[in-house]
């Protein structure tokens, strides 16, 4: 299935980016079965099914509901299913239980989808300044829950004793593994962080400050899988010195070893992906990694992560579209840098920094006003993007954010030191 605009009516940029971003979400999609779409495999997951219909749901409640003199809901029992988080949207359904919602079937939200789609692509020019501005955040909404899809599947499919490929196996170019990781001087005094200029951005993002950025510097690459494989064997998860103590607890508690997916097998590490179980690429960056395993690993390094005000200025010249980062569906896993420091894909890179308001932010008025600010606690920021970040997503002044035991995204590690 395909979202075309009307090839009848001169298209804008927006409805042709509109169209691509739906298209990517079904094609993401296409391998599974209405089973595989259904079932939600932890509470912080939620069933390809589901992100399908809540994307779909956005759209309709704050555009083509709001601004389309009257649009009738497809289904008027769909926004209680497929609310997130909006509280000023009314009840919803629990967020654990997202895998029950058996029906509609996974065409059946596909058919809400086109309905959708025609629908806002038909009012599209007659939509005020307003509606077209919700319609490029429904765009990057869309983004995100296309790399939401990509590691719940992921993680669904992990949970299945049969583990399951979905792609084949990219075409491997054999890369030697790095040198010892270079270190650049980053910038030191007075920095502006935060976005500026003309184009998207997260409210989170912003206002532009200052900020002291005492010397340091900052790795010219991320943590590879052979120098985590040395951090396990070098007794890294039994060191307790090496590790903050919610870390440890989190640690003891939970039996963690080694980073989510690895497993020992025939001798040597293996990791599960969406190719099916592999061995371990040494060169590749290492993923799937909490922040308590970062910062553990950056402790046992004799080191320490960046805060994200370090991570920002280093990154801010560089190309935040380059890197291996989402193009189509296929093929999805971190891969050897070509070399040349790249701040842009593979793996979303754990700071040091909490997740918390920018001097004088202040939330969007509205329902979306809950998109980012209520979210400000416990958190940690994540930067830089993965190979499941759409491109053109991110950029230097985006701001990822997870709580510091999750680890199903494409999660890694990039170190910094003090000067």
């Amino acid at each position: 299935m395909r979202t075309i605009p009307n090839p009848d009516r001169p298209q804008s940029p927006l409805a042709e980016r509109f169209a691509r971003v739906r298209d990517l979400s079904v094609a993401l999609v296409a391998p599974l079965s209405d089973a595989d779409a259904t079932v939600q495999s932890m509470d912080d997951a939620s069933p390809a099914k589901w992100h399908l219909a809540h994307t779909t749901w956005f759209l309709e409640t704050f555009i083509l509901r709001d601004f389309v003199h009257g649009y009738a809901l497809h289904d008027d029992r769909f926004p209680f299913l497929f609310n997130s988080y909006y509280e000023a949207e009314g009840r919803r359904h629990a967020r654990g239980r997202r895998g029950m919602v058996t029906r509609p079937t996974l065409d059946e939200v596909l058919a809400y989808r086109r309905r959708v789609d025609a629908a806002l692509l038909a009012a599209l020019p007659r939509l005020p300044e307003a509606a077209l501005d919700l319609i490029t955040l429904g765009c990057h909404h869309e983004e995100q829950h296309q790399e939401l899809l990509i590691t719940d599947i992921l993680h669904l499919m992990s949970e299945n004793p049969l583990e399951p490929a979905i792609w084949p196996a990219a075409r491997k170019v054999p890369v030697e593994m790095p040198g010892p990781i270079g270190w650049i001087a980053g910038q030191a005094g007075i920095a502006e962080i935060g976005f500026q200029g003309e184009g998207f951005s997260f409210d989170c993002e912003g206002p532009r400050h200052q900020t002291l950025l005492s010397p340091h510097a900052i790795a010219d690459r991320t943590v590879t899988n052979g120098e985590w494989a040395a951090f396990i064997a070098a007794g890294g998860y039994a060191e307790p010195r090496h590790w903050l103590a919610d870390g440890w607890a989190w640690v003891q508690t939970q039996g963690i070893t080694a980073p989510l997916y690895w497993e020992e097998r025939d001798g040597g590490w293996t990791r599960f992906g969406l190719d099916g179980r592999r061995a371990i690429d040494p060169a590749a960056p290492v993923t799937h990694v909490s922040f308590y395993e970062a910062d553990a690993y950056a402790a046992w390094a004799g080191v320490r992560l960046p805060t994200e005000m370090e991570w920002e200025a280093a990154a801010a010249p560089h190309d935040a579209a380059g890197g291996n980062q989402l193009d189509t569906a296929g093929p999805i896993e971190p891969r050897p840098s070509a070399g040349g420091p790249a701040f842009f894909g593979d793996v979303w890179e754990w700071t040091g920094s909490a997740y918390r308001p920018y001097p004088g932010f202040t939330p969007v008025a509205g329902a979306v006003g809950e998109y980012n600010g209520k979210f400000m606690s416990g958190q940690c920021v994540l930067r830089g993007g993965s190979c499941a970040t759409p491109r053109g997503h991110a950029r230097a002044s985006y701001r990822n954010f997870f709580y510091p035991h999750q680890r199903w995204q494409f999660t890694g590690v990039r170190l910094a030191k003090d000067l």
